[in-house]
């Protein structure tokens, strides 16, 4: 190749490089134009048919939103009630400082859209932290007018939020959009707009608010239910210094101001607000609010016109409250209040909930004693018993139920006796379910291990993560020292009763809008817990509660059923404060707790003067006459050599084929209690009287010098070993 022909090829090279670049650029520079063109279109047919924006009244426009039973009647209508609308005159100058710096900081600043604010959002989500960019205004837009396709995630949507926005803010002030919004949000509690926000939690107008009761109730709008002073107080503290730190920071006061309103407490003087349209059963109609909060704006809620469809029985709801309430008004229980719920277990339907005995007390304030946590006593030992068998422990093992008897575990030494301090001597596990026996339910958990009876927990829907660190590989758990609803034991008690399929508690069935679209419909997603032969073995144990000599003896239902349950009574060693029962039969399972609203003061009476007659009533009109159906069935468990398992104050006969001697006291355990060599194979009695009439609730008067620790939880343990 000649050197021309070599420059020729060399000039050809430099010129296809810009040719191509041009070609390039050409090609987006046409996709570009293309692109916009086509953005223009559908940009104008996106705001071919927008509501009246220019009008006041579509920014507080609502249509109810109707709750119906499981038999489709309405049993509430949720919407706007406890409202009243004011001017920017009669509202704290503190609560507009706050809500602009805490809710859009550049609202003085910006057209109805903050490009700065998405900007520095943008930057948030990038350095992974999470930071809205909606002004107030886009807020007030899609809480509203535009509430039907606030849940639309498309460019559609945030295009006619944002056009709307920008024309609010050419037609009306700030003042006027800022008023607007605190007319319209939601507060919690039922409140909707500042006003009424203000009297609701305060007793107070809103022009009297100080700095701190302002920073409270700018806070609420967040996230209501989470931020609920008289649910959360600690939350809502939090979220108040938020709003103050806010102000602080954006120059609206001064740090001497500052620091003076964080250092207050919060000062509530809660007011009683309508029951918003509730025909019955308000407990549950608060209860699927709640659930209702968590998937939707409580805009949606309460203007959005949905329909909403529900699981709860309006016969077993009736025949639960006068089972309920009765008792308590025929022991002259005054002072008393109580929870029940029942689940049918085969859907995990809730068909009753009796929150309270009287949801306008005012002494309760509208508390749902079956969404309350409390000490739930040996009714927990279902749980335990559960573990056991499912981790290969046979219900017809051999313990020491002796009482008192001294366990030490994970280096703490732990004295626990059974109820009255009676010697119920050797028993088998089932037998010591019947009469409750915290030593032999103690040493259960000793040789399963703690972290299996917590799985176990869990599994079922039990949450026991409010165990103290310090009780952790301790006896308190399997004591019922656990803090738990009612609503929690239903839901894992009814895994029992369904051949050991767990499923969840449900209220809500189906959501409806209000055009016809179905937004929500459940879908059972049970998960197999416990193999079908164990839950069937784990109730077969809970049966022998009824039977002589247990704890429930002479209080099963009148009806046709196999029922299956247990006792629970729990307190200090010198205070019975809760007394439970949890029973089931194949169609339903039920929780029953009494006690003192909000304190944990002495209850006065025994199971079987409340709970165990209040599921025996519910029960016996619910199902009475129903066909009598049985307990799921499955392969029977697969269960380990009784002498694999460590039970302190047990020696097996190590001459019998494959048993092995079992130490009678490890390294970590001693046993005040005489020790026994059992044949794990031998046929014991069913009961042993230990020479005492033991029915399974009493409660010495603590004057006299017995031992009021009740029949289950009250262990006699020191009382914070009781209560942590």
């Amino acid at each position: 190749m000649g050197p021309r022909e070599r420059h020729a090829r060399k000039h050809a090279k430099t010129h296809t490089i810009p040719v191509i670049l041009a070609s390039i650029l050409g090609f987006l520079l046409i996709a570009g134009v293309a692109f916009g063109v086509g953005m223009v279109a559908n940009v104008n047919r996106w705001l071919s048919d927008l509501p009246d924006y220019t009008d006041t009244n579509q920014y507080l426009v609502s249509e109810p939103t109707e709750v119906l039973d499981a038999n489709g009647n309405k049993i509430a209508s949720l919407y706007v009630q406890n409202r009243e609308t004011i001017t920017i005159d009669k509202v704290s100058p503190q609560v507009l400082k706050g809500t602009v710096a805490t809710e859009d900081e550049r609202f003085y600043e910006h057209g109805g859209v903050d490009p700065i604010g998405i900007a520095r959002a943008a930057l948030m989500q990038l350095a992974g932290r999470s930071e809205g960019a909606s002004t107030i205004t886009q807020q007030l837009v899609r809480n509203t007018i535009l509430s039907e396709e606030q849940f639309d995630i498309t460019i559609e949507r945030k295009v006619r939020e944002a056009f709307i926005a920008m024309k609010m803010e050419e037609i009306f002030s700030k003042d006027e959009i800022l008023m607007m919004y605190l007319n319209t949000i939601y507060y919690g509690h039922g409140a909707y707009g500042i006003e009424a926000a203000s009297e609701t939690y305060l007793s107070k107008p809103a022009s009297d608010l100080t700095l701190a009761e302002a920073a409270l109730l700018v806070g609420l709008p967040n996230a209501p239910s989470r931020y609920d002073p008289t649910v959360n107080p600690d939350l809502a503290l939090q979220r108040r210094n938020t709003v103050l730190n806010r102000m602080l920071t954006n120059g609206y006061i001064t740090q001497e101001e500052h620091d003076a309103a964080e250092a207050e407490p919060l000062a509530l003087n809660v007011s009683e607000t309508p029951t918003n349209g509730t025909l019955a059963f308000p407990y549950f109609v608060d209860y699927v609010k709640s659930l209702l909060q968590e998937e939707f704006t409580t805009d949606m809620i309460f203007k959005g016109g949905l329909t909403v469809k529900t699981t709860i029985d309006p016969t077993l709801q009736t025949q639960a409250e006068e089972a309920a309430i009765g008792q308590l008004e025929a022991k002259g229980a005054d002072n008393l209040d109580v929870g029940l719920i029942a689940i049918d277990p085969k859907t995990g339907y809730i068909k009753a909930m009796v929150g309270g005995r009287n949801y306008n007390d005012a002494a309760g304030a509208h508390t749902n004693h079956t969404l309350t946590r409390r000490s739930s006593g040996s009714s927990f030992k279902g749980i335990t018993l559960a573990a056991a068998v499912h981790a290969g422990m046979n219900p017809n093992i051999i313990l020491n139920c002796t009482s008192p008897r001294t366990f030490t575990i994970t280096g703490t030494t732990f004295t626990v006796q059974n109820y009255g301090n009676i010697n119920y001597g050797m028993r088998s596990l089932a037998q010591a379910t019947a009469v409750s026996s915290n030593t032999g339910y103690v040493a259960v958990q000793e040789a399963i291990g703690y972290d299996a009876v917590e799985k176990m927990s869990g599994d079922l829907g039990i949450d026991t993560t409010d165990e103290a660190a310090e009780y952790r590989g301790q006896p308190s758990l399997t004591l019922g020292t656990a803090f738990l609803t009612p609503l929690e034991m239903a839901e894992a008690y009814a895994t029992f009763a369904n051949g050991g399929q767990h499923r969840d508690a449900v209220a809500i069935t189906e959501i409806v809008s209000r055009t016809g679209e179905t937004l929500y419909k459940h879908e059972g997603k049970p998960e197999q817990v416990l193999t079908a032969g164990e839950a069937a073995a784990v109730t077969d144990v809970l049966e022998g509660v009824f039977s002589y000599g247990g704890t429930a003896a002479g209080y099963a239902p009148n009806i046709n059923q196999p029922v299956a349950g247990k006792t629970g009574t729990a307190g200090t060693a010198n205070t019975t404060s809760d007394l439970w029962f949890v029973g089931y039969t194949p169609q339903l399972c039920t929780a029953v707790w009494t006690g003192r609203s909000g304190s944990n003061g002495r209850v006065g009476y025994r199971t079987s003067d409340l709970p165990l007659p209040i599921f025996r009533n519910f029960m016996t009109a619910a199902l009475s006459g129903v066909a009598r159906e049985e307990f799921p069935t499955g392969d029977a468990p697969t269960y380990q050599p009784n002498s694999n398992w460590k039970l302190s104050g047990i020696t097996y006969d190590s001459g019998r084929g494959d048993e092995e001697e079992v130490v009678e006291e490890t390294e970590e355990t001693t046993d005040t209690g005489s020790a026994a060599e059992v044949d794990p194979d031998a046929d014991y009695p069913e009961e042993v009287d230990p020479g005492a009439d033991y029915p399974e609730e009493v409660t010495p008067d603590p004057e006299t010098g017995g031992d009021p620790g009740a029949e289950e939880g009250g262990e006699h343990l020191p009382e914070e070993e009781v209560a942590p």
